[in-house]
């Protein structure tokens, strides 16, 4: 199928696409490749440069040239757009039809619909999600299960908050001159050109989270890609708005700056506690003073992740922006003691958040909303959030949040086992299509999955001695891989091992699994 001679379609047209796949929705995406594309791929290359720097023994710092805008007390964000200004419960899930009625229905205050880690992008869950989004904004997201279960949306839904693909990412499935369409962009586009007019009219508005940044660039494109969008669909400047979650450790220097680049469009940032992690892997992984302990020890209080959040908050405050917390990622249990065990931890970790400053916090399960309202309530009260809280006794250096050798924990087989055990469910699930993945009682996606793999490489890289004896080895890890193969069902099994020892067990890993995986596997399903 065309939509006209230079953009064609390689995927399967199935039920309904076509209410997404317009001619114009397709004419406004390949305008918006056609604008953006190289800018995307300098990008690219300068994070490839950047990467390469690192390896060579450089370090990141706050940046000299932009030390102007970090020292100018005066700029400040837009206010809160319209359904974002109380923001103390955001749940994430991806666009599926039940999922989206389920975290709409929820009571949370937001819904970040994520068409990028929950989601294994095959051409059917990127556009079955743009319909379910289209549905949402259109107010007849209304479905029957087989069993004769209906699903509706009730009043006062969660604000829609959407997650495109990343930067680094584009879809096979959709060609403009030969060459694939960037993931972000598409993503985006077909969002903005079906449900703005739509989500204006319901009194918000077409809102985004931003993921994978590393850097204000990086950021700067978005805006202008948001400019000149709202420009094409007559909407007036700041009516798109973004929240960037924080999840690279170049990011982490450049928080002003992103806010500053994006600062009509910016609706604050989010504190991406796991991609971070994997950030920092994968980034001085070859360091042996950046070797991390289980990741079960990585917690938010370590003094690296602390540096981070507590700098997050500071930063968002000061620029009238909201800060937002990390993910609670327990799933409910039928055991009652384990739900009572955990629901602690998580009522612990967003106590923390609320009393740090943070100004709401995400979680992946409906039955996680009300522990993490409550513990938010006592500290806003009647407030939508806490932005006067100015957190000006914060001052983050570089070595703080650098500071990864001072973090305590050890590495176990146990721990070893665990991320061999979450990369390969993850793995085997998202080639079967699901990115949202329940493994050991937690909602796992892809940042965990990464963060899984990276620390295997990490550990293995360095031959690091395990806390009960003997060292990580490729014959121990190889050993632990067969044995947990064997719990997986045959389809994709051995696709799954492939894909693992692909991105682990080679000397340069790739810098996303989701690349490659994409490429072998899912980007010739139709």
């Amino acid at each position: 199928m065309h939509a006209h001679s230079r953009t064609e379609i390689t995927g399967t047209i199935g039920h309904r696409y076509q209410e997404v796949l317009t001619p114009e929705a397709l004419a406004f995406v390949t305008a918006l490749d056609d604008q953006f594309a190289q800018s995307r791929t300098e990008l690219l290359a300068q994070r490839r440069e950047r990467r390469e720097r690192f390896a060579a023994g450089e370090l990141p710092g706050f940046l000299p040239e932009t030390s102007a805008v970090r020292a100018d007390p005066h700029w400040h964000v837009a206010p809160p757009a319209p359904g974002l200004t109380d923001r103390r419960v955001e749940i994430t899930g991806p666009p599926h039809p039940k999922m989206a009625v389920n975290a709409l229905n929820s009571g949370a205050k937001v819904w970040m619909a994520d068409l990028e880690d929950a989601t294994s992008p095959s051409w059917h869950n990127i556009i079955t999600g743009q319909l379910t989004l289209l549905d949402a904004a259109a107010d007849r997201l209304d479905l029957t299960t087989e069993g004769g279960k209906r699903y509706w949306v009730a009043d006062n839904p969660a604000t829609i908050v959407v997650r495109p693909r990343g930067w680094h990412l584009v879809d096979k499935h959709i060609l403009i001159d030969g060459r694939p369409i960037s993931a972000s962009l598409l993503d985006f586009g077909l969002h903005l050109w079906h449900n703005a007019r739509r989500l204006l009219d319901r009194g918000t508005g077409p809102y985004y989270y931003l993921p994978k940044l590393e850097g204000h660039r990086e950021a700067r494109l978005w805006n202008e890609v948001f400019c000149h969008a709202q420009d094409q669909l007559g909407l007036p400047r700041g009516t798109i708005r973004a929240t960037v979650l924080i999840e690279t450790i170049t990011a982490a220097f450049e928080m002003e700056e992103i806010l500053h680049e994006l600062r009509e469009h910016s609706s604050g940032l989010n504190a991406g506690r796991w991609d971070y992690i994997f950030s920092v892997i994968k980034n001085f992984g070859h360091r042996p003073e950046f070797v991390l302990p289980d990741r079960a020890d990585v917690a938010m209080t370590v003094p690296f992740m602390r540096a981070y959040t507590e700098h997050l908050v500071a930063t968002c405050h000061r620029r009238g922006a909201h800060a937002i917390g990390g993910m609670a990622a327990f799933i409910p249990s039928r055991d009652p003691e384990t739900n009572t065990q955990a629901l602690a931890k998580v009522a612990q970790d967003k106590q923390r958040e609320a009393a740090d400053g943070f100004d709401g916090s995400w979680v992946a399960h409906p039955g996680l909303v009300a522990t993490c309202e409550h513990a938010f309530d006592p500290v806003l009260g009647l407030r939508p959030h806490q932005l006067d809280r100015q957190r000006t006794e914060v001052t983050t250096t570089a070595e703080d949040l650098l500071a990864v050798n001072r973090t305590p924990g050890r590495v176990t087989e146990p721990g070893l086992r665990n991320n061999i055990s979450v990369a390969l469910h993850y793995f085997h699930a998202w080639l079967n299509g699901s990115g949202a993945v329940a493994i050991n009682g937690l909602m796992e996606d892809a940042a965990t999955a990464e963060i899984a793999r990276c620390q295997v490489w990490q550990w293995l890289h360095h031959t690091t001695p395990l806390a009960e004896g003997g060292t990580v080895t490729e014959p121990l890890v190889r050993a632990l891989v067969d044995k947990e193969l064997l719990d997986l069902p045959p389809e994709h099994r051995d696709a799954a091992r492939a894909l693992f020892e692909h991105t682990t067990l080679t000397e340069t890993p790739p810098a996303f699994f989701t690349t490659t995986a994409y490429a072998t596997h899912l980007a010739g399903t139709r």
